[in-house]
């Protein structure tokens, strides 16, 4: 036991030992997570509930999706108030940059997961989950906004001197095409299995939260569209994962989140103030 964390480092592997303590939810950055941005917090165990079952299904290692599912998104700690899970009262400082910031400061939260898991020492392979997590995926919601913004500047613009005609933009004053380079995260694209179904995992929890009526088909129809984005994108190109497994992985993936976001039964007004034997409500006994 002594010799294991020099063995890990000399031939650069991470045992299951090593994996079991970083599920404590007592470690620092975990903590620390738990108070800065509880949003992302909670947001990283269900994604480690989705992965782990996912890699479970086909084989792959379940410690290791969850472990790395758990600090996969440690670098949005930096700038919590920038993501949608971490946002209160309505505000959204996105409102105040221009997309190309924006997206800036989104795909910067890698680079700080990276630099975060460095500075606390966690293994290699958690370190490649964070720098693969989101592939080289494009922040779709910023590169659209730009788009928008670029198409509007292009059209004609308002004729001073007869309102009802329109002037097209001087030569050499029109607006600079958006490059989707911008918009793109660095990558690289996962390179093993376990990451691979973190990116999934990761893009189908968020995606399902904006489900207003959880059902069986409506969630499949979800899972099954991302997934194939993400094929169609290339983003599991690197990933050894085989079209079986990936079908495995979606069966999963519904399984898990229609027990996820399942409803729970109202009580009835009239239950609500009914004592219990106990002499409490039944609202209180349950």
């Amino acid at each position: 036991v002594g010799l294991l964390p020099l063995l890990e480092s000399l031939f650069k592997r991470t045992t299951d030992i090593t994996l079991l303590e970083l599920t404590d939810y007592n470690h620092p950055l975990l903590r620390r997570m738990q108070v800065e941005a509880p949003g992302t917090y909670h947001h990283s165990l269900m994604v480690a509930q989705l992965a782990e079952n996912a890699a479970d299904a086909i084989g792959a290692s379940a410690l290791r999706a969850r472990v790395c599912s758990l600090f996969h998104d440690i670098g949005k700690m930096v700038k919590p108030e920038y993501f949608t899970e971490n946002q209160r009262d309505d505000i959204n400082p996105h409102d105040f940059n221009n997309p190309s910031l924006s997206a800036l400061i989104i795909k910067s939260h890698v680079k700080e997961g990276v630099d975060l898991a460095l500075q606390h020492h966690l293994p290699r392979v958690v370190i490649n989950v964070i720098r693969q997590h989101h592939g080289t995926s494009l922040i779709r919601y910023f590169f659209y906004q730009a788009v928008g913004a670029t198409k509007t500047a292009l059209q004609d613009t308002h004729n001073p001197i007869d309102p009802g005609k329109s002037t097209p933009p001087l030569p050499g004053l029109e607006p600079v095409p958006v490059s989707e380079t911008t918009y793109r995260y660095d990558g690289p694209r996962p390179q093993f299995k376990e990451s691979a179904i973190i990116l999934l995992a990761d893009s189908c929890e968020a995606a399902s939260r904006s489900l207003k009526k959880v059902s069986p088909q409506g969630l499949g129809e979800l899972v099954d569209k991302i997934v194939a984005d993400h094929i169609a994108d290339g983003q599991l190109d690197e990933s050894p994962l085989t079209f079986a497994e990936i079908t495995r992985i979606k069966s999963s993936f519904n399984f898990t989140l229609l027990n996820m976001l399942h409803s729970r039964v109202a009580y009835p007004a009239e239950a609500k103030k009914e004592a219990t034997p106990g002499g409490l409500t039944e609202e209180a006994a349950t």
